[in-house]
């Protein structure tokens, strides 16, 4: 069942419970921080941008998990096969860095010693500026990344999780913004174009169970001079009402069902930098996916840690849109992860 959430109201109720659960196609139900019934401690809420062409990405991250907050960012260098990321924490920000409650206004914020990363909202523009002094080997980094509003659908889950009402996932994914801007680590420039460079909002709020796994893939680009992207994903909450996968084609979304990650094993483990595949129930999205570079973290302090792998590689295979149209794509550059969280 997929169930589409098409009449705008608030988010929760009075006793801080999903009041309907489901996919949207735009940021239809409205945040409110305030009517959250669970442990304040417990409330999390980032924002994180995802911006490539065939030779870089840059990811960017600013959160408030409420006992800790962690700014991130990453620079990756796809023909190197190459990567760096560097993620100062705060503790107890107790969500004092006010995230707006919509993602189509308002600014993020995440700011330290020696660092600055500040997400700000125009009436047409997403404006991502970033600066370290100190990001790796004592080189600099900045930047100013622009990326374009369009009039675009997105993929919106709302998604309740069984332990407990008043625990819930409210997130959207924006695809295929077109980026534009530059880049500078230590002597290196490197420029974003919007002819082949694009952006990705991974918009999230809510409150977690403490255990969990996710699988997520996305992918923005051009294909038969049209922007098409997708945004896949499953693994933890309630998702009988929904799943959070989608096709975009030229700004309209499609509607799949179930999409499995199927992750190669060695020696009873995931083989991240083996070839994956994609398969789906209804037949509408089945990929290969040949690995790049693993964006791999470990973190483990006994009560907290985080097991994460953000693989980026190049997808081949075909997608289908809901009127029957069969998108070919080869070597589709993309990323697919699974991460592990106790927080």
């Amino acid at each position: 069942m997929q169930h589409e959430i098409l009449n705008r109201h608030p988010l929760l109720d009075e006793n801080g419970h999903l009041i309907e659960a489901g996919y949207a196609r735009s940021l239809i139900l409205d945040y409110d921080r305030r009517a959250i019934k669970a442990n304040g401690l417990r409330i999390k809420e980032w924002d994180y941008y995802l911006i490539y062409n065939k030779d870089y990405a840059v990811a960017l991250t600013v959160d408030d998990n409420s006992y800790m907050a962690l700014d991130s960012i990453s620079l990756i260098d796809f023909n190197k096969a190459w990567e760096h990321t560097n993620s100062p924490m705060k503790f107890m920000t107790l969500g004092k860095r006010n995230f707006p409650a919509t993602s189509q206004k308002g600014d993020v914020l995440g700011e330290g010693k020696g660092y600055k990363i500040e997400f700000r909202n125009t009436k047409t523009q997403r404006i991502l500026n970033f600066e370290m002094d100190h990001f790796l080997d004592d080189k600099p980094i900045k930047g100013e990344i622009v990326l374009d509003k369009k009039e675009d659908d997105s993929m919106v889950i709302v998604t309740p999780y069984k332990e407990s009402k008043v625990h819930f996932y409210y997130n959207q994914k924006i695809n295929c913004m077109p980026a534009s801007g530059k880049v500078y680590f230590g002597d290196q420039t490197i420029v974003f174009n919007k002819d082949d460079s694009f952006g990705t909002l991974d918009w999230g709020r809510g409150v977690w169970t403490y255990k969990n796994t996710w699988y997520w893939g996305s992918a923005s680009g051009i294909v038969n001079g049209k922007r098409f992207g997708f945004n896949i994903g499953y693994g933890f909450g309630d998702t009988s009402a929904a799943s959070e996968n989608m096709l975009f084609y030229e700004g309209k979304a499609h509607k799949l069902s179930q999409v499995t990650f199927n992750i190669p094993q060695k020696d009873g483990r995931d083989d991240f930098l083996s070839p994956w595949t994609f398969t789906s129930d209804d037949g509408r999205f089945e990929m290969d996916f040949k690995p790049i570079i693993d964006r791999a973290a470990n973190t483990d302090f006994i009560i907290l840690g985080s097991n994460q792998h953000q693989v980026f590689g190049r997808f081949s295979g075909k997608a289908i849109l809901d009127d029957g149209v069969v998108i070919k794509i080869k070597d589709f550059l993309g990323f697919a992860e699974k991460v592990s969280n106790k927080w």
